[in-house]
């Protein structure tokens, strides 16, 4: 595929749409540890149970002819939402798929009078050499990653991050770091930090969905004593936090 190639970004709604099977080919073949992810046989699922202040949205990038390039799967919560993945096929890298589909989100988060987006990303400096190894196999790797999600305004939360597991004796995931895009206007203070509020809000509603109501409060609450402060700041999406800066 060569371009430029033109891009229509589209919300999946129905839990029948033949592209849910496309951008869960393409997830699996883009992401070296499909075990983090939420399984493209749950995609259906998601679309068919969007209940309370929790809407799942899915969306699809698309060529003039209907294939699929990549796709996002993210959430709109109370304050926040939350991008659980975006994928985009090996084949399609470089044409500015995951440019397009960023934008659909963040015109989606601000239509719904959102403040911003949050993600998590892997932290090259902390990833084992097995999944660096894995990651190379299917072309991508962490560096190069953070430094187009900084390119698209995503910025690191300062705070000691590590997403909870679920099941009977899940460590948590410490190789990664909490993402955020702002949308405030540009050179305001809120581009330069984040309510430690707005942070555990969103996460505690998105981690009741696997986690349960009140495991998710008790993982927030860590992370907001783990704070130690109401403003986090917000720095360069190609740093990790001070905190593990501080440990060498």
């Amino acid at each position: 595929m060569t371009s430029p190639v033109s891009v229509r970004v589209r919300q999946i709604t129905s839990p029948d749409d033949p592209a849910l099977a496309a951008f869960g080919e393409i997830q699996d073949r883009s992401y070296y540890d499909l075990d983090s992810l939420i399984p493209a046989a749950a995609f259906a699922h998601l679309l068919a149970s969007q209940r309370g202040e929790r809407r799942n949205r899915i969306m699809v990038a698309e060529d003039p002819n209907g294939h699929v390039l990549g796709g996002s799967v993210y959430h709109l919560l109370p304050e926040a939402a939350f991008s659980s993945f975006v994928a985009v096929a090996p084949e399609a890298r470089g044409l500015g798929v995951a440019r397009a589909l960023h934008a659909a989100r963040l015109a989606d988060v601000r239509g719904a009078g959102l403040a911003g987006l949050f993600a998590d990303s892997v932290f090259a400096g902390r990833q084992t050499d097995q999944a660096r190894t894995a990651e190379a196999q299917v072309g991508t790797d962490a560096v190069s990653r953070r430094r187009a999600l900084h390119a698209l305004g995503y910025r690191t939360v300062d705070v000691p991050y590590w997403q909870p597991v679920g099941g009977p004796g899940g460590g948590p995931l410490k190789d990664l770091d909490l993402l955020y895009h702002p949308l405030s206007a540009p050179d305001t203070p809120e581009q330069e930090r984040v309510p430690t509020d707005l942070v555990t809000a969103t996460l505690q509603s998105y981690w009741a969905g696997w986690l349960g109501a009140e495991r998710a409060q008790r993982e927030a609450q860590a992370l907001a004593s783990r704070a130690g402060t109401d403003l986090l700041a917000l720095l360069p999406a190609t740093e990790t936090p001070a905190y593990w800066r501080q440990l060498g």
